[in-house]
């Protein structure tokens, strides 16, 4: 993993009120899962529109972002189109796991 899942994370209302195109990936720096879904994101998010944002958040036990999104399992990524929930995917495979939900967002 190259990239540290954020500690420091935004409020709900600051999340919702983001301009554009934002995913939310929610995992643990520990999280095997998450690690080996990793290239698989990457891979898919190389591919991105211009502009997108792409927020690593460490995810776990009481954190209030997290539960607010109903995230349960990792890793977990949330596309939102100006603060809107698009899509999600969980526990992501393939490229086109990741893929199918940006076409989607970029609508």
């Amino acid at each position: 993993m190259t990239t540290p899942y954020a500690t420091d994370h935004p409020k709900r209302d600051e999340v919702d009120a983001q301009p554009g195109l934002t995913v939310l990936e929610f995992g643990a720096n520990w999280c095997g899962i998450c690690k080996a879904a990793q290239p698989v994101i990457a891979e898919a998010l190389a591919e991105a529109p211009a502009g997108l944002r792409h927020m690593k958040l460490e995810d776990g036990s009481g954190i209030p972002l997290g539960r607010s999104f109903g995230v349960k399992l990792w890793p977990t990524l949330i596309f939102l189109r100006d603060g809107q929930e698009v899509a999600r995917v969980v526990r992501p495979t393939r490229a086109d796991d990741v893929r199918a939900p940006l076409a989607q967002l970029a609508g």
